[in-house]
Protein backbone atom coordinates (compact mmCIF):
# COMPACT_ATOMS: atom_id res chain seq x y z
CA UNK A 1 0.00 0.00 0.00
CA UNK A 2 2.95 2.08 0.55
CA UNK A 3 4.12 1.65 -2.62
CA UNK A 4 0.14 2.75 -4.20
CA UNK A 5 -0.86 -0.68 -4.84
CA UNK A 6 -4.24 -1.11 -3.23
CA UNK A 7 -5.19 -4.45 -5.43
CA UNK A 8 -7.01 -6.93 -3.22
CA UNK A 9 -7.32 -4.22 0.09
CA UNK A 10 -10.21 -4.94 2.29
CA UNK A 11 -12.83 -2.50 3.04
CA UNK A 12 -12.30 -2.88 6.96
CA UNK A 13 -8.68 -2.24 6.05
CA UNK A 14 -9.46 1.08 4.03
CA UNK A 15 -11.85 2.26 6.86
CA UNK A 16 -8.85 1.47 9.51
CA UNK A 17 -6.87 3.83 7.74
CA UNK A 18 -9.46 6.46 6.69
CA UNK A 19 -10.31 6.79 10.78
CA UNK A 20 -6.62 6.76 11.68
CA UNK A 21 -5.28 9.44 9.17
CA UNK A 22 -8.59 11.07 9.98
CA UNK A 23 -9.65 11.72 6.53
CA UNK A 24 -12.71 13.44 5.85
CA UNK A 25 -15.69 12.44 3.44
CA UNK A 26 -14.49 13.68 -0.07
CA UNK A 27 -10.72 11.82 1.12
CA UNK A 28 -12.28 8.66 1.74
CA UNK A 29 -14.68 8.14 -1.28
CA UNK A 30 -11.14 8.99 -3.10
CA UNK A 31 -9.32 6.41 -0.92
CA UNK A 32 -12.15 3.97 -1.77
CA UNK A 33 -12.33 5.06 -5.67
CA UNK A 34 -8.10 4.55 -6.07
CA UNK A 35 -8.96 1.00 -4.58
CA UNK A 36 -11.26 0.20 -6.89
CA UNK A 37 -9.27 1.71 -9.87
CA UNK A 38 -6.48 -0.77 -8.54
CA UNK A 39 -8.81 -4.16 -8.75
CA UNK A 40 -10.43 -5.61 -12.08
CA UNK A 41 -11.27 -3.43 -14.35
CA UNK A 42 -15.38 -3.44 -14.23
CA UNK A 43 -17.35 -4.30 -17.38
CA UNK A 44 -18.18 -1.42 -19.89
CA UNK A 45 -21.19 -0.30 -19.30
CA UNK A 46 -22.97 0.19 -23.29
CA UNK A 47 -23.68 4.09 -23.80
CA UNK A 48 -26.57 4.22 -25.60
CA UNK A 49 -26.94 6.89 -29.07
CA UNK A 50 -27.52 10.00 -28.12
CA UNK A 51 -27.52 9.04 -23.94
CA UNK A 52 -25.84 12.23 -23.58
CA UNK A 53 -27.35 14.87 -25.40
CA UNK A 54 -29.37 17.18 -23.47
CA UNK A 55 -33.00 16.22 -23.09
CA UNK A 56 -35.63 18.80 -24.20
CA UNK A 57 -37.11 18.15 -20.48
CA UNK A 58 -34.15 18.83 -18.82
CA UNK A 59 -33.44 22.13 -21.21
CA UNK A 60 -37.41 22.80 -20.28
CA UNK A 61 -36.74 22.85 -16.86
CA UNK A 62 -33.41 25.11 -16.76
CA UNK A 63 -35.59 27.55 -18.60
CA UNK A 64 -38.61 27.34 -16.33
CA UNK A 65 -36.11 29.11 -13.77
CA UNK A 66 -35.66 32.55 -14.51
CA UNK A 67 -34.66 34.22 -10.91
CA UNK A 68 -31.41 32.11 -10.59
CA UNK A 69 -28.55 31.47 -12.69
CA UNK A 70 -28.99 27.16 -13.57
CA UNK A 71 -26.23 25.33 -15.56
CA UNK A 72 -25.15 21.32 -15.66
CA UNK A 73 -21.45 20.47 -16.70
CA UNK A 74 -20.07 16.98 -16.97
CA UNK A 75 -16.88 15.76 -15.07
CA UNK A 76 -14.53 17.00 -17.45
CA UNK A 77 -15.77 21.48 -16.42
CA UNK A 78 -17.16 21.22 -19.97
CA UNK A 79 -20.98 23.34 -19.52
CA UNK A 80 -23.45 21.35 -21.19
CA UNK A 81 -26.77 22.90 -20.87
CA UNK A 82 -27.63 26.54 -18.76
CA UNK A 83 -31.01 28.46 -18.73
CA UNK A 84 -30.53 32.06 -19.98
CA UNK A 85 -29.51 33.65 -16.93
CA UNK A 86 -26.48 30.90 -16.24
CA UNK A 87 -25.26 31.39 -19.93
CA UNK A 88 -25.17 35.67 -18.83
CA UNK A 89 -23.23 34.49 -15.49
CA UNK A 90 -20.76 33.14 -17.17
CA UNK A 91 -20.33 35.06 -19.96
CA UNK A 92 -16.81 35.69 -19.72
CA UNK A 93 -15.98 32.02 -20.34
CA UNK A 94 -17.82 31.72 -23.72
CA UNK A 95 -16.28 35.10 -25.24
CA UNK A 96 -13.21 33.69 -25.92
CA UNK A 97 -13.84 30.53 -28.11
CA UNK A 98 -10.24 28.97 -26.91
CA UNK A 99 -12.02 28.05 -23.33
CA UNK A 100 -14.20 25.69 -25.50
CA UNK A 101 -16.91 26.00 -22.69
CA UNK A 102 -15.11 24.46 -20.36
CA UNK A 103 -14.38 26.54 -16.41
CA UNK A 104 -11.11 24.80 -15.87
CA UNK A 105 -9.31 26.13 -18.86
CA UNK A 106 -10.87 29.02 -18.30
CA UNK A 107 -10.13 29.38 -14.69
CA UNK A 108 -6.25 28.50 -15.20
CA UNK A 109 -5.70 29.30 -19.29
CA UNK A 110 -7.65 32.45 -19.51
CA UNK A 111 -6.44 36.25 -18.01
CA UNK A 112 -9.85 37.34 -17.66
CA UNK A 113 -10.42 34.33 -14.78
CA UNK A 114 -8.30 36.38 -12.16
CA UNK A 115 -10.97 39.21 -12.54
CA UNK A 116 -14.06 37.60 -12.31
CA UNK A 117 -12.89 35.60 -9.84
CA UNK A 118 -12.43 37.65 -6.48
CA UNK A 119 -11.62 34.61 -5.06
CA UNK A 120 -9.37 33.32 -7.73
CA UNK A 121 -6.87 31.23 -5.74
CA UNK A 122 -10.03 29.14 -3.72
CA UNK A 123 -11.58 28.33 -6.90
CA UNK A 124 -8.49 27.26 -8.26
CA UNK A 125 -8.04 24.79 -5.30
CA UNK A 126 -11.55 23.38 -5.87
CA UNK A 127 -11.62 22.64 -9.27
CA UNK A 128 -8.27 20.58 -9.37
CA UNK A 129 -9.32 18.81 -6.10
CA UNK A 130 -12.98 18.50 -7.80
CA UNK A 131 -10.92 17.20 -10.67
CA UNK A 132 -9.08 14.85 -8.84
CA UNK A 133 -12.09 13.17 -7.26
CA UNK A 134 -13.10 12.19 -10.93
CA UNK A 135 -9.87 11.02 -12.03
CA UNK A 136 -9.89 8.60 -9.57
CA UNK A 137 -13.67 7.57 -10.08
CA UNK A 138 -12.83 7.25 -14.07
CA UNK A 139 -8.76 6.75 -14.55
CA UNK A 140 -9.57 5.20 -17.96
CA UNK A 141 -11.56 8.76 -19.29
CA UNK A 142 -9.63 9.42 -21.96
CA UNK A 143 -11.41 13.12 -22.64
CA UNK A 144 -10.33 13.95 -18.76
CA UNK A 145 -6.58 12.25 -19.01
CA UNK A 146 -6.50 14.31 -21.89
CA UNK A 147 -7.59 17.84 -20.45
CA UNK A 148 -5.37 17.22 -17.01
CA UNK A 149 -2.99 16.48 -19.53
CA UNK A 150 -3.39 19.81 -21.46
CA UNK A 151 -3.32 21.77 -17.87
CA UNK A 152 -0.46 20.02 -16.46
CA UNK A 153 1.70 21.09 -19.74
CA UNK A 154 0.17 24.86 -19.86
CA UNK A 155 -0.46 25.78 -16.23
CA UNK A 156 2.47 25.97 -13.81
CA UNK A 157 -0.49 26.81 -10.85
CA UNK A 158 -2.39 23.87 -11.83
CA UNK A 159 0.83 21.73 -11.90
CA UNK A 160 1.80 22.93 -8.64
CA UNK A 161 -1.89 22.16 -7.24
CA UNK A 162 -2.08 19.14 -8.73
CA UNK A 163 0.85 17.58 -7.42
CA UNK A 164 -0.52 18.24 -4.23
CA UNK A 165 -2.74 15.24 -4.51
CA UNK A 166 -5.88 17.39 -2.17
CA UNK A 167 -9.62 16.11 -2.94
CA UNK A 168 -12.56 17.75 -2.56
CA UNK A 169 -16.35 17.71 -2.51
CA UNK A 170 -17.89 20.88 -4.84
CA UNK A 171 -21.76 20.75 -3.39
CA UNK A 172 -22.50 24.13 -1.67
CA UNK A 173 -20.96 27.41 -0.56
CA UNK A 174 -20.59 30.95 -1.32
CA UNK A 175 -19.50 32.24 -4.64
CA UNK A 176 -17.73 35.65 -5.53
CA UNK A 177 -17.84 36.82 -8.91
CA UNK A 178 -16.82 39.77 -10.72
CA UNK A 179 -19.14 40.40 -13.91
CA UNK A 180 -18.26 42.84 -16.69
CA UNK A 181 -21.30 43.79 -16.70
CA UNK A 182 -23.23 44.20 -13.45
CA UNK A 183 -20.44 43.94 -10.98
CA UNK A 184 -20.16 42.48 -7.90
CA UNK A 185 -22.15 39.27 -7.06
CA UNK A 186 -21.91 36.93 -3.93
CA UNK A 187 -23.89 34.02 -4.53
CA UNK A 188 -25.13 31.02 -2.60
CA UNK A 189 -24.64 28.20 -4.59
CA UNK A 190 -26.12 24.13 -4.30
CA UNK A 191 -25.09 21.09 -6.69
CA UNK A 192 -27.84 18.92 -7.35
CA UNK A 193 -26.51 14.81 -9.30
CA UNK A 194 -28.23 13.90 -12.03
CA UNK A 195 -29.19 10.52 -11.52
CA UNK A 196 -30.06 9.97 -15.52
CA UNK A 197 -26.41 10.98 -16.52
CA UNK A 198 -24.13 10.39 -13.47
CA UNK A 199 -21.48 12.18 -14.77
CA UNK A 200 -23.43 15.49 -14.74
CA UNK A 201 -24.34 18.05 -12.50
CA UNK A 202 -26.46 21.01 -12.34
CA UNK A 203 -25.72 23.83 -10.26
CA UNK A 204 -28.05 26.43 -8.91
CA UNK A 205 -26.74 30.21 -7.74
CA UNK A 206 -29.37 32.45 -5.58
CA UNK A 207 -28.47 35.91 -4.24
CA UNK A 208 -29.16 36.71 -0.05
CA UNK A 209 -32.57 38.41 -0.36
CA UNK A 210 -32.87 42.23 -0.26
CA UNK A 211 -28.69 42.27 -1.23
CA UNK A 212 -27.20 44.00 -4.01
CA UNK A 213 -26.36 41.18 -5.12
CA UNK A 214 -29.76 40.39 -5.77
CA UNK A 215 -30.91 43.46 -7.15
CA UNK A 216 -27.59 42.99 -9.66
CA UNK A 217 -28.48 39.14 -10.72
CA UNK A 218 -32.18 40.93 -11.34
CA UNK A 219 -30.39 43.33 -13.73
CA UNK A 220 -28.02 40.73 -15.60
CA UNK A 221 -31.61 39.04 -15.88
CA UNK A 222 -33.05 41.64 -17.37
CA UNK A 223 -29.36 41.88 -19.86
CA UNK A 224 -29.85 38.71 -20.62
CA UNK A 225 -33.74 38.79 -21.79
CA UNK A 226 -32.65 41.33 -24.34
CA UNK A 227 -29.00 39.81 -25.48
CA UNK A 228 -29.26 36.68 -27.05
CA UNK A 229 -26.63 34.18 -26.43
CA UNK A 230 -23.17 34.14 -28.15
CA UNK A 231 -22.97 30.21 -28.06
CA UNK A 232 -24.61 27.20 -27.35
CA UNK A 233 -23.44 25.42 -24.51
CA UNK A 234 -24.90 22.32 -25.03
CA UNK A 235 -22.36 19.62 -26.35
Amino acid sequence: MERGDLAGVSSEVLDSIAKALQLDDAEIDHLADLARAAGPPPPRRRTRPGEQTVKPTLQRFLDSVTGAPMWVRDQRMDFVAANSLGRALYAPLFDDPANQGNSARFTFLDPAAQTFFPDWERNADDIVATLRIYAGQNPLDRRLTDLIGELVTRSETFRRRWAAHNVRHHRAGIKRIHHPAVGDLELSYEAMGLPANPEWFMFAYTAEPGSASEDRLKLLGSLAATTPPKTDVRK
